[in-house]
């Protein structure tokens, strides 16, 4: 996407639970800085300023922002209203384009977020905002990782203990929090219900989980994770993309003359690519195709975690194939003759 003659004005945005800092910037030098409340008053009392320095041409404009969960909503749903030009970039990929810095505060990370967004102005990405049931969706799966933690947390330490104490100790650390355990587990039945019942509210969403859990090891926890991260395959269109996001992409590593073997890269959404492990392990379980595909390269000595890490880009490639064509996945796999 050619933006070099779109945009004028780089707006850096560094995002806090109370604060908003931006840096303007304009053929990579900054025009000003302002520091303002998160929410609408002081989002006004900013483009009050801007509206002096363009003349309210907001489509000059490109603000950039890093994610930060919901402290990001009050300026995202006023810069979509105003139908500006906004783009939300992982943290790293910012801090790692922009050297070694000795100074950290908010004005400074503004800047370097807007000298970011002109520096890389050509291949700017457009955030897209989501739907409200989606919101609603990440919502939910939010609260569904907390309650699995806190189950985790209580369950973990009785089960790792049982072995160093008493069966009396045992059983008397176990009934003092059962009654917590059995809340955690209904809480959490009521959220995988709660999130049935959103997918099944909007058709559009629903036909969506049906094309992606149609393919082999993807089940409604990995359908839902990857329709959040993509937001409905809109903001991550190509499948070597996501795969690289996720961490299942190996690269080269070599310098000079030595040549070592392509590795993983450990920038990478973890949640994202150890949910596509799980469905890694259940494919080649479950899957006639990738149960004999595993066993084949084990054999030839391939080694295990590489070979899940094949059929994780499998399993990315197939969904968004599936997806672009709007259409289940057909398993064209022949059975063996018997």
């Amino acid at each position: 996407m050619d933006c070099s003659n779109q945009y004028r004005y780089f707006i850096g945005v560094d995002v806090s639970k109370s604060e908003l800092d931006f840096a303007v910037v304009e053929a990579n030098q900054v025009l000003f800085h302002v520091e303002v409340s998160n929410d609408k008053k002081g989002i006004q009392a900013f483009f009050r300023q801007l509206k002096d320095l363009n003349q309210g041409e907001i489509k000059h404009s490109l603000f950039c922002l890093e994610h930060t969960g919901i402290y990001n909503n009050p300026l995202l749903s006023f810069l979509f209203q105003k139908q500006a030009s906004v783009w939300v970039e992982k943290a790293t990929q910012i801090r790692e384009s922009m050297g070694v810095s000795r100074t950290k505060n908010d004005k400074v990370d503004a800047i370097k977020i807007a000298r970011y967004a002109y520096k890389n102005r050509e291949d700017v990405q457009l955030w897209h905002h989501k739907r409200d049931v989606i919101e609603q969706l990440d919502r939910l799966t939010a609260m569904r990782k907390r309650i699995v933690s806190a189950i985790h947390m209580l369950k973990v330490p009785l089960n790792e203990s049982a072995e160093f104490v008493t069966k009396k100790a045992s059983r008397s650390d176990t009934k003092a929090c059962t009654h917590s355990l059995l809340a955690l587990q209904k809480d959490l039945k009521g959220v995988d219900i709660a999130i049935k019942q959103v997918i099944k509210s909007d058709p559009a969403l629903h036909e969506l989980f049906e094309i992606v859990t149609s393919i082999k090891g993807v089940g409604i926890t990995v359908a839902t994770e990857v329709i959040i991260t993509t937001n409905e395959f809109k903001d991550i269109t190509d499948p070597k993309k996501f795969a690289c996001y996720a961490g299942v992409v190996p690269f080269e590593q070599s310098s000079g003359r030595k040549r070592g073997k392509p590795q993983v890269s450990r920038i990478a959404n973890k949640k994202v690519k150890a949910l596509l492990h799980l469905a890694a392990l259940s494919a080649s379980r479950h899957s006639e195709e990738f149960q004999t595909y595993f066993d084949r390269k084990v054999s030839e000595g391939k080694n295990k975690m590489l070979v899940l890490n094949n059929i994780r880009n499998k399993i990315v490639l197939r969904i968004f194939a599936c997806v672009r064509r709007g259409q289940k996945y057909e398993n064209f796999y022949p059975s063996p003759v018997v």
